[in-house]
Parts: C-alpha cells; sequence; structure tokens
C-alpha cells in the first residue's frame, strides 16, 4: 500500500533525480558555450587570415602576369 509518507518519498527521490539531470544540462550548456565562444574566436582568426592571404595573392598576381607577358615577347622577338 503506498501511504502519503511513502508516496512524498518516493516524489522527492525523483525530484533529486531532475534537480541533478538540471545541474548537468546546465554544466554543458557552460561548457558548450564556451565552446562555441572559442571556435568563434578561431573563425574570426582564421578569416582574418584567409583575408590577408588573398590580399598578398592579389598584389603578387600582376607581377607575375607581367613577368609572363614580358617572357612571351621576349621569346617572341628572339623568334626562339
Amino acid at each position: 500500500m503506498w501511504t502519503d509518507a511513502r508516496l512524498d518519498e518516493r516524489f522527492d527521490g525523483i525530484d533529486r533525480r531532475f534537480d541533478e539531470v538540471d545541474r548537468r544540462f546546465d554544466d554543458l550548456e557552460r561548457r558548450m558555450d564556451a565552446g562555441f565562444a572559442r571556435v568563434d574566436g578561431d573563425l574570426r582568426e582564421l578569416r582574418t587570415e584567409v583575408r590577408d592571404l588573398r590580399q598578398l595573392m592579389f598584389m603578387l598576381w600582376g607581377p607575375t602576369m607581367l613577368g609572363i607577358f614580358a617572357t612571351i615577347a621576349t621569346l617572341v622577338v628572339t623568334n626562339v
């Protein structure tokens, strides 16, 4: 037979277990937030590095093309 005291004891046990689950989810949420913040920082840094690399490639594109055209012109003029 389930008495009121026994029911209260059982529900208190269930409440304690749910409180533990809530604490675990809160801890997981804090860790995930910290991890996502770290990833966001890494992505910002990566975007900056990629932007710098693209800028460097664009700056080197002109002299490279000039060198290729100069080589072609030299070959055409010297009839090689």
